[in-house]
């Protein structure tokens, strides 16, 4: 019985230390109380609070056992009554200051940091972008950094006054290793900037190949020479990309690669297979047991360039190198995997594959989609003006301007004006004045404005920039020929293979003509020429279809 007595004591004891640390908390704050003691003398009080001048003396600890410090809990309606209350003071005694990071706070407006409270990993603010064209000119752009590339290339070619036909791509170029690659349409700029260095930059050109897989995919996947093979499918088959788009198949390609061995100048011809879950060689001949087969490089951490000036640099066997470099490159020399083919339709087979095994149906997508972008939805085409479509036929002929209402007399008066513009150049070239009008000269640097034209540029020159806007069939260009100044030469791609023509000036009348086989077509300037084999093949493989264009940012 005294047991139970002194248990009773002590929980009283208890209650009353709890009511003690409640009043001592409210005084320590300045507060007034408005709470009642929960336990008073063994009874539950629900009455109100007591007012300020009441006694609580009875309530303190009278024994030392009572006085013992321990750790009490706090009422939750207390705490929050505190909180609430500091809250209404703190403006009183403290100036405002604003939280220079409110994203980094809690919602309640906390300044400690929660697991839930912390902002996802989402890229924000603006960047600066400094591209390149073909001649050397760069413009400055700051973008968002939610910016992909392809809308990129729509901003720059509505600044650049270009044609949009979809095939201007952002090129990723290292001058230090002679990488580059075309940026995927749904890849973030600023996220790739992040991951060059100092001496890359970023490109804009044209570039025919970046589909060309899914516009015809036999010639893709189409090489001269056997090696190259697609397991669980057929190269000519509907459904050989539905494999490679397909997350869930397993396609695989096979064949002989040299690959450059690392610290060293040596080159070594191995069997490689290319997988989802990345590119191997075996160590035994042909053989594709696990036990045989190691591991090069990994298709989602890497990305796939074309190496220009391999044999220069590294010694290549063939001029048809590429490189899987790893997004972030440690050691740039034991790193890099330089790869090298047997031929240009091997290696587009191979880094085709690479993408389509990477990407997936993005890159489906990303050629299927139109060109539209929430980044330049205000970026409209240009529209025809009002007065463009409202334009009246005008008589200045006396002191002041007047409108010609009837249509007849517009007519006559246009007439009139054209027969005055030949007799005046007609009379000019009499005199042995040279008008700027005179078919001769028009003929002779009309072409000049074409955008597949581009002067006096040296074979290699008219070579390297077939190679870089993709070497499809048809892309072609012209240019002045070195061997006769009166001559002009047409560049042409087909097979993935570039050929020269020539074009020679003919007389015929008193008059000049071009003519591409000897006289047989004769065109009076290059545009009509052009013009004419865009539609017909005439003695050439194949038509002109895609123009080699170079444009200034």
């Amino acid at each position: 019985e005294s047991k139970r007595l002194q248990d009773d004591v002590d929980l009283e004891a208890l209650v009353n230390n709890m009511n003690s640390s409640f009043e001592s908390l409210y005084s320590n704050c300045n507060v007034k109380s408005e709470l009642v003691p929960l336990v008073q003398n063994g009874q539950l009080l629900r009455g109100p609070a007591p007012r300020p001048g009441v006694d609580l003396s009875p309530l303190q600890p009278t024994s030392p056992r009572q006085r013992v410090r321990r750790s009490q809990p706090m009422h939750i309606h207390a705490v929050r009554r505190l909180q609430e209350e500091e809250q209404q003071l703190r403006p009183s005694s403290l100036p405002a200051i604003p939280n220079p990071f409110p994203e980094l706070c809690s919602p309640a407006g906390s300044p400690v940091l929660s697991p839930g409270s912390l902002p996802q990993c989402q890229p924000s603010g603006s960047y600066i972008i400094k591209v390149f064209s073909e001649d050397g000119t760069g413009k400055v752009v700051e973008i968002p950094a939610d910016m992909t590339a392809r809308d990129l290339c729509q901003l720059l070619i509505y600044r650049s006054h270009c044609v949009d036909d979809s095939s201007w791509t952002l090129v990723e170029h290292h001058p230090l290793l002679s990488l580059e690659r075309c940026l995927e349409d749904h890849e973030l700029v600023a996220q790739v900037q992040a991951s060059m260095t100092s001496e890359s930059k970023f490109l804009f050109r044209k570039n025919y190949a970046k589909y060309e897989f899914f516009r015809n995919p036999l010639v893709s996947f189409s090489p001269p020479q056997p090696p190259i093979l697609i397991q669980c499918t057929e190269v000519c088959a509907p459904s050989a990309f539905q494999n490679f788009l397909n997350p869930s198949s397993c396609p695989e390609i096979q064949g002989f690669l040299y690959l450059k061995e690392t610290a060293r100048k040596s080159w070594k011809k191995l069997y490689m297979f290319l997988r989802r879950s990345g590119l191997y060689y075996s160590t035994k001949g042909t053989s594709k047991e696990p036990r045989h087969l190691q591991l090069l490089a990994d298709l989602e951490d890497s990305n796939i360039f074309t190496v220009i000036a391999g044999r220069r640099l590294h010694g290549a066997p063939t001029d048809f190198e590429f490189c899987i470099k790893p997004n972030k490159v440690r050691n740039e020399s034991k790193e890099l995997r330089l790869l090298c083919a047997e031929d240009e339709q091997s290696r587009t087979c191979w880094m085709t594959a690479f993408r389509l095994l990477k990407y997936g149906i993005l890159l489906y997508q990303n050629y299927k989609i139109p060109q539209q972008s929430k980044m330049l939805s205000q970026f409209s085409s240009p529209v025809r003006s009002v007065s463009e479509n409202s334009l009246v036929a005008m008589d200045f002929s006396g002191r002041i301007g007047r409108v010609i209402e009837n249509p007849v007399e517009a007519q006559s008066a246009a007439m009139e004006e054209g027969h005055s513009w030949r007799k005046r150049s007609q009379r000019m070239n009499i005199l042995g004045s040279f008008s700027p009008l005179h078919p001769s000269s028009l003929s002779s640097i009309i072409h000049r404005t074409q955008p597949w034209f581009h002067g006096r540029i040296m074979r290699e020159e008219s070579h390297k920039m077939i190679v870089q806007q993709g070497q499809v069939d048809g892309l072609f260009l012209l240019r002045e020929s070195q061997s006769n100044p009166k001559a002009f030469v047409l560049t042409l791609c087909h097979h993935q293979k570039i050929k020269h023509f020539q074009i020679l000036p003919c007389e015929e009348d008193g008059q000049m003509f071009f003519s591409l086989d000897d006289g047989a077509t004769k065109f009076t300037d290059l545009i009509h020429l052009v013009e004419f084999y865009q539609l017909n093949r005439g003695v050439l493989p194949c038509k002109l279809k895609h123009p080699c264009t170079v444009v200034a940012l």
